[in-house]
């Protein structure tokens, strides 16, 4: 065990010991105690099945309020392949897995939500396709067990993203796969303070096979994932990878306009053909007033998260702060 304040990645192209490949399994968590023992046992019950490969899983704690930790703590003294990060603070859910992605040194990673909706038995079939000489294989949800109206509304983000960004992205992904190590290192290239991971994964463009699933529903505990984060992810997928919105605001104000000046044109010639009787109002210009006040608010909002993810890049903290590190080191059985 050993306690630091900021971690530093192994570097690039590390020896690794001789033998079987290591298979690295990242779960995040926040306020999962009732979950992350029977993922470990899960996870732990496709490898002893698999048999050909190493394994170790990496629970990298969002500083939790629960019993997350102590849970954790546990595991980690009955298996050395269980691996543990304690965070100093919350640092929210899309720095947290990302960060215990780019530190482990596993000839692959797989990421594994702690809450049990991403089924482990799947790992199998990533294996699989990682052996056939896919880099990246990623599952995508083809039905799930949240309520209806949910799974349309993330439906429907998804077909805006897409639609929106310059690149194709995976729709009804959440960063559920496997990643090879050549990956992982390009992902360390770019060092992104504030990554859209399903993103990133179209970004980079490595052959990539794509496996569906059913999505169970959560177990255990309540999900931490209230609107405000899910607001955040859909910007940030927005902004991250699409110019859109903003030559949208150019194009509908150049439209605007023009509209504007053709009522304006109306109104005289009105006003002319029927000086005494044809009457302004309140109205038309209330109306108005309103409409344009509104638009450009929101034209206003849009340039603030472009300028906000501006100002994360150019702020370049580091996505999380470690609190204590668990069976890292040569003492970790790595």
């Amino acid at each position: 065990m050993e306690r630091i304040s900021a971690c530093i990645a192994p570097a690039a192209g590390a020896p690794r010991p001789p033998g079987k490949k290591l298979i690295s399994v990242v779960s995040a968590c926040y306020n999962e105690e009732g979950n992350v023992r029977e993922c470990y046992e899960q996870v732990k019950k496709v490898f002893s099945e698999i048999g050909r490969y190493r394994y170790e899983h990496v629970f990298i704690d969002n500083a939790s309020k629960d019993r997350t930790a102590k849970v954790l703590r546990e595991l980690a003294a009955e298996d050395k392949n269980v691996k543990v990060i304690l965070n100093a603070r919350n640092f929210g859910h899309i720095r947290s897995g990302y960060h215990a992605i780019l530190h482990v040194q596993g000839d692959a990673v797989i990421s594994v939500v702690s809450d049990l909706q991403d089924p482990p038995e799947l790992i199998k079939e990533f294996v699989r396709k990682w052996e056939e000489g896919f880099p990246v294989v990623v599952a995508f949800k083809q039905e799930s067990d949240e309520s209806a109206f949910f799974f349309m509304i993330r439906k429907l983000y998804y077909e805006l993203v897409s639609y929106l960004a310059e690149i194709d992205l995976n729709k009804n992904a959440t960063g559920f796969g496997l990643y090879d190590r050549r990956f992982i290192e390009i992902l360390k290239e770019m060092d992104d303070p504030y990554p859209y991971f399903r993103g990133l994964v179209s970004e980079i463009g490595l052959p990539m096979a794509r496996i569906p699933y059913h999505q169970p529903a959560r177990k255990r505990g309540i999900t931490s994932n209230n609107f405000y984060r899910l607001y955040d992810m859909a910007m940030l997928g927005i902004t991250n990878h699409s110019k859109v919105p903003l030559r949208l605001a150019t194009m509908l104000g150049f439209a605007v306009s023009l509209f504007s000046l053709f009522i304006a044109l109306g109104y005289l010639v009105c006003k002319l053909l029927y000086w005494n009787s044809f009457q302004l109002g309140l109205a038309p210009l209330e109306v108005g007033l309103f409409f344009f006040g509104s638009v450009q608010l929101f034209f206003i909002g849009i340039l603030g998260e472009y300028i906000g993810a501006i100002h994360t890049q150019v702020l370049k903290r580091p996505h999380v702060v470690e609190l204590e590190r668990i069976n890292f080191g040569p003492e970790g059985g790595k």
